[in-house]
């Protein structure tokens, strides 16, 4: 796989990928905003929406945006009024064109793990 972003989410609380899942990715300039996709994750636990867009994910500052509560409350799960994760936010940037930034997030709704994968 050669340069891009790809999201994976699994949701450990289950031991199962995070379909259905809400994702937004986008591309911060100063105060400036550009979506580069919205979505929802697969029963690959992919966010399918990422492939090929290689091309407009080039270096710079992103936000992945997953709607947590949201997916567990779909699901059934009882969350306080003001849920620990409602929307979580993440921040990251890439610096260089060529290579692959994969995140795969680990999610409950008390927490969440990502790195940096496919450097």
């Amino acid at each position: 796989m050669n340069g891009g972003i790809s999201i994976h989410v699994v949701d450990v609380a289950s031991g199962s990928v995070a379909e259905g899942l809400e994702v937004r990715l986008e591309r911060l300039e100063g105060e400036d905003r550009e979506l580069i996709c919205a979505g929802r994750i697969g029963g690959n636990g992919l966010l399918g929406e990422l492939a090929g867009l290689a091309e407009r994910c080039r270096p710079g500052v992103y936000e992945a945006r997953l709607r947590v509560a949201d997916f567990y409350r779909a699901r059934g799960m009882q969350l306080p009024e003001t849920p620990f994760l409602d929307e979580l936010v993440y921040r990251f940037g890439t610096s260089a064109a060529a290579q692959h930034y994969h995140l795969p997030f680990k999610l409950t709704a008390w927490g969440v793990s990502c790195f940096r994968g496919g450097a």
